[in-house]
């Protein structure tokens, strides 16, 4: 039987939510990542669209995943207003491995005026007769490192560069 699920990774950034949402919600997070994460994606590129709703981007993984090589991903909702991202999986080696559905939604949280939360949840779905050790195979470490990646490097930014 197959069951929806979810897995959800928060981290708390000291960077103010519209400076996040900054990345998270454009284009440029898809440039960046393979740059600040070369270990997990070494390449992002845009298939079609402008960033928005109905944008599809092609993944490809770093060697060295079992069974991970490249997949595809549109973006299904981008709220400007509440800053919400997803972005679901429709093409690729992850729905080959298995998963009737995988969509990663990124929210971010104004804390206070400097501060902020990004919640990264994955939501999946699987059939665990069919392959019962999908499951394991779901983690938010990706997302928990880009979080604090993209916190990190919208920080340094901030800093005046001595010339």
């Amino acid at each position: 039987m197959a069951m929806r699920r979810n897995k959800v990774h928060e981290f708390e950034a000291d960077v103010p939510a519209a400076e996040l949402w900054g990345l998270y919600g454009t284009l440029r997070a898809a440039e960046l990542l393979p740059e600040l994460l070369p270990q997990v994606l070494t390449k992002i590129q845009l298939v079609s669209g402008d960033g928005d709703v109905g944008t599809i981007l092609e993944l490809t993984f770093a060697p060295g995943i079992p069974g991970l090589e490249t997949y595809r991903e549109k973006f299904i909702k981008v709220d400007n207003e509440n800053y919400i991202k997803e972005a679901q999986t429709i093409d690729g080696d992850i729905l080959k491995l298995g998963f009737l559905y995988y969509m990663v939604r990124f929210e971010i949280i104004a804390k206070g005026p400097s501060s902020s939360v990004i919640r990264s949840t994955i939501v999946y779905e699987i059939n665990e007769e069919t392959h019962p050790g999908l499951e394991a195979m779901v983690s938010t470490g990706p997302l928990a490192a880009t979080a604090e990646k993209f916190a990190g490097y919208l920080k340094e930014q901030k800093i005046p560069q001595s010339s």
